[in-house]
């Protein structure tokens, strides 16, 4: 079964038909003209089966090429309708049959396709530009064919032969240079099948030229006039058909164009002109060649009709012409206006930098009347550094590097009060004229002082003016990488007290203090050496070479004599400091960061001494240092994997032996390793881990000792408390707690102090203090004697005991003002109502002296040495048999 649906199929079919009928009208002896009607009706027909094709193809693919191809399609088979009625028409006696019709119908229809095909403007002055382009090319054609052609033919055929029959080719010449530059400027794909319809106008027009001068001579029509239009309609139907038999090309889909740009809308608008000037030439010629023979009204109206429409044409451009340079006045001023709305300063200058035209917005930002500017040259405000980038800025713009787009430069500019100010400058080539530059210049100061406000925010401190860290670790590497020679060091410098400051007189008035400090110590180092704020009170200063060791450690003294020598004043009030600093070599392979550390390590070394010191650091401080790191970790761990026990060391009577109370003492074995309180209890304070550490410590004691007094042993508690675990927020809710989960009354805890923590932070720590006083807890000073006022706790805390600390207890019996001072000691306990515990009881004669005293307890390894909870026991059940 034959497929229609395949293009093939009915090409070839209309193919056989042609080529039957011209084999046909050939054997049959048929004139030229019939033979040629056949031949181009057969080429017609192929034609609009493959038009037909490409339309119902493209119309998935291809909409423009679809939809001119059924124009195509429609106006060649209109013309293959004419084409075969003329051999019958052409029997009759008139000049312009009804045959002549159709076909110039179909000419039409296919130049509306070309139109289709080429997308041509469809509105405003480009139709009337190219309608009269189209005329103009298609009278002068006709004038030069005229003056060659047609006016022969006219004078050796019949006299007055009528000129009507070119009207017709006319027509036809006006449709081909109608549509032809649109074909010619279309794209790729479009291109193809328009050049091949353009063909077949072109070829129809041939053979309407060629017809009308038959009629007009009287004899038949010329071969020249048979055979174009079956070639041009084969052509048409070859391009139709690559249209429907392969995918678009590359070019064709990216939509490729080869006849497009300036230069060919050049051509395209010359073409016109230069045909009116060839008919011009051709027209003069023969006026004086043949003394105006064949000048007729025919040739008179058309040139008339041409001169009216190169008049028309030429008002057509005045007034585009007109219109583009008010546009461009236009968008002269409106880009001025809005660049000078914006505060910029507009100038119209040469090549060569002379200055042409400067707006008024100079004279505000600048100082400068415009005036008075031009015919200078810009070259003299911009500061000499920057004369050659401008220079060489006009100078590419004039050779048309730049001539495209905009170029922007930066260069400083003198104002009228002669200072230089950064600026921004925008150079443009002029609109209206390309030997002049447009610039617009935006004065900068402003943004060019935050930017350096910024930069030097970033790397220095606000308060101080001093660099900050930032700075000081940047500039330490760099001296580091660069040392070739001299010993550069660290120095680290902390305030020692300057917390209290800020919580007695304010953050305000404590910045104050520290902008005061960092003047003392900058006038207290070198020039070339680098003084920086650290952070929150600690400094840094950075020697960074020609300096021997001890000239260094004088530094660092003069710093802390700087700090200690007088009182800050600060908010009507003089306050003293002192500082504490710590000082770390460079040594090779050390790395900046770590000398950093090494001189922060040192003087915390210097503080954890007691601070207004100078520390030199030291391998083992740095090792000292991560010990207590992990040390810190471990601690941790061992509260979680509850590592801690408790051990009890009795407190006894002097007189009578006898166990009144017992000191909660905690243990740390990590692992099979016992380590010693001294090494733990200060990291655990530092690091906060105190405070669960101490609650755990009050909660286990409290419940062995509740367990002994129910068994009637009538025994008391004491528990240390450290500093941050009074300050805790939970601190009395925590003891508390410890008492009513155990069931231990309030009266058999003694909780004990040390007389430094009612001196840091008093109030806060006695109002506590007080408040578990008023439960019924008791209160005792342990150490007492060594504080910084040991009278003062004793005013303003109702204590119930003292404990002298081991340092008297020590000298007892060999060393009589310590013997004189535990005796004072105990006399004002006994005055007081206090009850006085001796602490470190290891010797009888230290025993015996006590009791001559007057103390009535104490505790030591003579006494009772510290055991665990079962040593307690057994201790208790010895005590309550003796009692029995």
């Amino acid at each position: 079964m034959i497929r229609w649906r395949e293009p093939r199929v009915p090409l070839i079919a209309a193919a056989v038909t042609g080529a039957a009928g011209t084999a046909f009208a050939l054997l049959a002896g048929a004139s030229a003209a019939v033979v040629g009607a056949v031949t181009g009706g057969a080429a017609a027909l192929l034609a609009v089966v493959s038009l037909v094709v490409a339309a119902r193809r493209g119309a998935t693919e291809q909409r423009r090429v679809a939809a001119a191809a059924r124009w195509f399609a429609l106006g060649s088979f209109i013309w293959l309708l004419g084409d075969l009625l003329r051999p019958i028409a052409d029997g009759t006696s008139f000049i312009v049959t009804f045959a002549d019709l159709p076909v110039v119908a179909g000419a039409g229809l296919i130049a509306v396709g070309c139109w289709k095909a080429a997308a041509p403007p469809v509105h405003g002055r480009a139709v009337l530009r190219h309608v009269t382009d189209a005329y103009l090319s298609a009278a002068s054609l006709f004038l030069i064919g005229w003056m060659f052609i047609l006016a022969p033919v006219r004078e050796a055929g019949a006299s007055g032969a009528s000129v009507l029959p070119l009207v017709l080719p006319l027509l036809c010449l006006l449709t081909v240079c109608a549509v032809g530059p649109s074909v010619v400027t279309c794209p790729y794909q479009e291109r193809q099948v328009g050049l091949a319809a353009l063909g077949v106008l072109v070829a129809i027009t041939v053979a309407e030229t060629a017809t009308a001068l038959a009629r007009i001579g009287g004899y038949d029509v010329p071969a020249v006039g048979v055979w174009p239009a079956p070639a041009a309609f084969l052509l048409l139907a070859a391009a139709a058909s690559r249209v429907w038999r392969r995918r678009p090309s590359a070019a064709a889909e990216t939509g490729e164009e080869t006849f497009r740009g300036p230069i060919a809308a050049g051509v395209l608008a010359g073409i016109p002109l230069t045909l009116v000037a060839l008919a011009t030439v051709v027209v003069m010629v023969a006026f004086v060649r043949d003394g105006g023979g064949r000048l007729t009204p025919v040739t008179g109206g058309i040139a008339g009709s041409v001169v009216l429409v190169l008049v028309l044409r030429l008002f057509v451009l005045l007034a585009e012409s007109a219109e583009l340079r008010l546009r461009v006045r236009t968008g002269d001023r409106r880009l001025r206006k809005l660049a000078e709305s914006s505060g910029d300063v507009v100038l119209v200058c040469d090549h060569q930098g002379t200055i042409h035209e400067v707006g008024g917005q100079v004279e505000a930002v600048y100082g400068y009347r415009p005036p008075d500017l031009a015919g200078g040259s810009v070259l003299d405000y911009v500061h000499p550094e920057d004369v050659p980038l401008i220079q060489k800025a006009l100078a590419s713009m004039s050779e048309g590097d730049d001539g495209e787009g905009a170029c922007t430069l930066a260069c400083r500019v003198r104002a009228a009060d002669g200072t230089w100010r950064p600026a921004e400058s925008v150079a443009t080539p002029h609109p209206g004229d390309d030997d002049l530059v447009l610039i617009s210049t935006r004065d900068v100061s402003d943004q060019e002082a935050l930017r350096h406000q910024v930069a030097h925010l970033t790397f220095h401190d606000g308060i101080t003016g001093l660099p900050n860290r930032a700075y000081f670790e940047e500039r330490t590497r760099e001296v580091l990488a660069g040392r070739s020679g001299g010993r550069s060091a660290v120095l680290f410098l902390d305030l020692d007290g300057f917390t209290a400051v800020n919580d007695s007189v304010g953050h305000a008035s404590g910045d104050y203090l520290l902008a005061q400090a960092a003047r003392r110590l900058r006038s207290a180092v070198r020039s070339d050496d680098t003084l920086a704020r650290w952070g929150g009170d600690e400094f840094a200063v950075l020697v960074e070479s020609g300096a021997d060791a001890q000239v260094v450690v004088d530094l660092a003294e003069r710093l802390v004599r700087a700090v200690s020598q007088e009182p800050f004043r600060v908010a009507d009030r003089d306050i003293a400091l002192t500082a504490s600093v710590g000082v770390a070599f460079a040594e090779d392979g050390v790395p900046s960061a770590d000398l950093i550390r090494n001189a922060d390590v040192a003087m915390a070394r210097a503080k954890e001494l007691g601070g207004r010191r100078v520390e030199v650091f030291a391998a083992h401080m740095h090792a000292d240092v991560v010990r207590r790191l992990e040390l810190a970790a471990d601690l941790q761990r061992a509260l979680l994997e509850k590592q801690f026990a408790l051990e009890f060391q009795p407190i006894v009577d002097l007189a009578t032996s006898r166990v009144t109370a017992v000191e909660a003492l905690v243990r740390w074995w990590r692992g099979s390793t016992f380590v010693p309180p001294e090494q733990f209890l200060g990291p655990a304070e530092d690091t906060g881990l105190i405070v669960p550490l101490s609650e755990w410590i009050l909660k286990e004691a409290c419940r062995e000792v509740a367990a002994w007094r129910a068994s009637s042993w009538d025994i008391g508690l004491s528990v240390n408390l450290s500093l941050r675990q009074i300050t805790s927020p939970s601190f009395v809710e925590s003891v508390s707690e410890a008492l009513s989960d155990s069931g231990l009354p309030p009266s058999a805890l003694t909780l004990e102090v040390v007389e430094e923590m009612l001196v840091e932070d008093a109030e806060e720590i006695i109002s506590r203090l007080s408040t578990l006083r008023s439960l019924g807890i008791r209160l005792a000073i342990d150490d007492f004697g060594t504080g910084y006022a040991s009278l003062a706790p004793l005013r303003q805390l109702p204590v119930d005991m003292v404990k002298i600390d081991p340092s008297f207890v020590a000298g007892l019996g060999q060393d009589e003002t310590l013997t004189l001072l535990t005796r004072t000691i105990v006399r004002l306990g006994h005055d007081l109502g206090l009850i006085v515990v001796a602490e470190g009881i290891e010797r009888p004669e230290q025993l015996e002296l006590l009791r001559e005293m007057g103390c009535t307890r104490g505790q030591g390894y003579l006494v009772a040495r510290p055991m665990a909870a079962r040593g307690v026991d057994s201790l208790m059940r010895t005590s309550l048999q003796s009692t029995a």
